[in-house]
């Protein structure tokens, strides 16, 4: 069996919330159950712990722990799912916000190029956007806004104008049908590196990734006791930018507010002011977390 997903800087993430025995904790990305395993390692007999994930394979790594309940659920709702159970605040919470080796691995699921699949790309198989509708059905305009703010590709015009001639006499179903069109448009030495830059930006706009963290990230920070933590794994500089300035104040701007003795007006204390990155033994053992950054903060 392959694993399902190795969790990256597990210890840094761990550490950094600073888990109180009785605490009650949430993981939004449960994935393989990697976090949550060892965050219950250092839960006592009456802490909590509530794993979300939206995709309903991860329900086979569910853990049989009276402490914890696996939420079959986007983050975006985590206020909702709160109030149902039934939890005002919470001590702490963990997100690692990378795409988990299962979902690159399946053959099935579309996420990687490395396999001639479905465009899906779908983390909850019952969402009616695919990566297929998207490339089918945008206008010329939305591809290339697409392509360019979530993949940062500077030729995302060009490209969106191809795929629009393309299916103009055959619609794209499969990630071969996709790579074909890319392909003149890449040079051999960069074409892995922007083949992941397209992939990673419809996988955005399927799952409305961006939207979704911006709703996480406000709810958590409500959520929070004063002292409690939140950790924040990211994998690319969109997501580090949007989580970097609400750390630092509150909104997603960046824009620093202070108050009349020139003290900054921001709801959380910044715990690492240097991005946390793994190390060179830890990216040795799982390539993966190369690109992984940890931001944490405090509750004031």
């Amino acid at each position: 069996m392959t694993t399902y997903h190795t969790p990256a800087l597990l210890t840094e993430s761990l550490d950094g919330l600073n888990i109180q025995p009785s605490g009650t904790y949430v993981d939004v990305t449960f994935g393989g159950g990697g976090h949550s395993r060892e965050l219950l390692n250092r839960l006592g007999t009456s802490g909590r712990l509530y794993g979300f994930d939206q995709d309903e394979d991860a329900i086979a790594n569910s853990l049989p722990d009276k402490r914890f309940t696996f939420v079959r659920s986007n983050f975006r709702y985590l206020a909702n799912f709160m109030d149902w159970y039934g939890v005002e605040k919470i001590d702490g919470l963990l997100a690692d916000l990378g795409v988990s080796s299962h979902h690159f691995d399946d053959e099935t699921r579309g996420f990687s190029f490395r396999f001639d699949s479905d465009l899906d790309m779908r983390m909850n198989k019952k969402g009616n956007l695919t990566a297929a509708k998207i490339l089918n059905t945008y206008t010329e305009e939305a591809l290339a806004d697409v392509l360019f703010h979530y993949g940062e590709l500077r030729n995302a015009r060009a490209i969106a104008r191809a795929i629009v001639r393309e299916r103009a006499t055959k619609e794209f179903r499969t990630t071969a049908g996709l790579l074909a069109v890319l392909q003149p448009f890449f040079s051999r030495e960069k074409e892995k590196k922007q083949l992941a830059q397209v992939f990673q930006a419809l996988r955005i706009e399927v799952n409305g990734e961006m939207d979704a963290l911006k709703e996480l990230l406000e709810q958590a920070g409500e959520l929070l006791k004063p002292g409690g933590r939140m950790a924040v794994i990211t994998y690319h500089s969109l997501e580090d930018r949007m989580v970097k300035h609400f750390f630092k104040s509150g909104n997603f701007e960046g824009d620093i507010q202070k108050d009349f003795y020139g003290n900054v007006q921001s709801p959380f204390t910044v715990l690492n002011n240097k991005v946390i990155v793994p190390g060179d033994a830890e990216i040795a053992r799982n390539p993966r977390s190369r690109s992984a950054k940890l931001r944490i903060v405090e509750k004031k």
